[in-house]
């Protein structure tokens, strides 16, 4: 007479196998919708005067020290200020 074993998770851990998860059936995440960033009005201005007035910021300094953020931020309100 022959009897089977009914094996557990315990079992199945001990043997090196991995235990199963049960299978997620819903969404545990709401879907939000996420709006873009406001980005400033850089289509009046060109990029390329923006990047040429930065560029000039870090000249003058030296070409050391500052950050070119900084530089273009300043760039592009001085632009904004002339138009």
């Amino acid at each position: 007479m022959t009897t089977s074993k009914r094996t557990t998770s315990a079992d199945a851990v001990s043997a090196g196998s991995p235990a199963r998860r049960p299978r997620r059936t819903s969404a545990t995440h709401s879907r939000k919708t996420v709006e873009p960033a406001v980005a400033p009005p850089t289509d009046t201005i060109d990029r390329e005067a923006i990047a040429a007035l930065a560029y000039s910021f870090w000249v003058e300094r030296g070409c050391v020290g500052g950050s070119p953020e900084e530089d273009w931020l300043r760039a592009e309100r001085e632009l904004l200020e002339r138009a």
